[in-house]
């Protein structure tokens, strides 16, 4: 990925950060000469280095390709991103010399990709994944809530994957280059438009 240095992020913690917070990462691979993606919903452990688990249907294409074993892939998260516009800029009517820009963070992982088919782990995996989006829930949903078998047989259609991240990538680009009042501006203007969490990204 090309990253300017000012554009850089600032630590493999905020890497990390970005992609406990935005846990949908696309997965690309090559497969018979042509670059194959899907997304999946990832968890984060760091355990023995840094890994992300997932699962997937044993339809998806990406289960053919690791059938040979671990595979090298890049996945790709992507954090608060949008339109920043030269009329949100006070330097505007002085200069006249400003453009339209995106702002946006993204997190490339790259490494290698197992397929996992034991049940024990898939289920681990399912009950860790569950607890931690529901934890926020009044009443936490979990595993055991559904009816009886019902699980059982969802998890015979898929396939628990892992990654082991051998590096990370990170990208903020939130308008370093720019001035600190045109820095104000695009922010106070994306909150505005509700986008409180670009904004925010800007002004950390």
């Amino acid at each position: 990925m090309y990253i300017p240095p000012l554009h850089a992020a600032p630590s493999d913690s905020a890497c990390i950060e970005l992609l406990r917070a935005h846990p949908l990462g696309t997965v690309v691979w090559q497969q018979a000469g042509r670059l194959e993606a899907t997304p999946l919903p990832w968890l984060l452990r760091q355990r023995t280095g840094l890994q992300l688990a997932g699962h997937l249907a044993r339809a998806n294409p990406l289960l053919k390709a690791l059938a040979a074993g671990p595979l090298p892939v890049l996945v790709i998260f992507q954090g608060p991103q949008g339109y920043i516009s030269p009329n949100w800029y006070p330097s505007k009517p002085e200069t006249e010399r400003v453009v339209p820009t995106w702002n946006y963070s993204t997190v490339h992982a790259h490494g290698q990709l197992r397929a996992v088919a034991e049940p024990g782990w898939v289920r681990s995996l399912l009950q860790e994944l569950t607890a931690h989006h529901e934890a926020g829930q009044p009443k936490p949903w979990r595993l055991d809530d559904a009816a009886p078998g019902f699980i059982d047989a969802l998890q015979r259609a898929v396939v628990g994957v892992e990654l082991a991240v051998e590096r990370l990538e990170g990208k903020f680009k939130h308008g370093q280059d720019e001035e600190p009042r045109d820095q104000q501006g695009s922010a106070d203007a994306l909150r505005a438009r509700g986008q409180q969490a670009l904004a925010d990204a800007m002004q950390r």
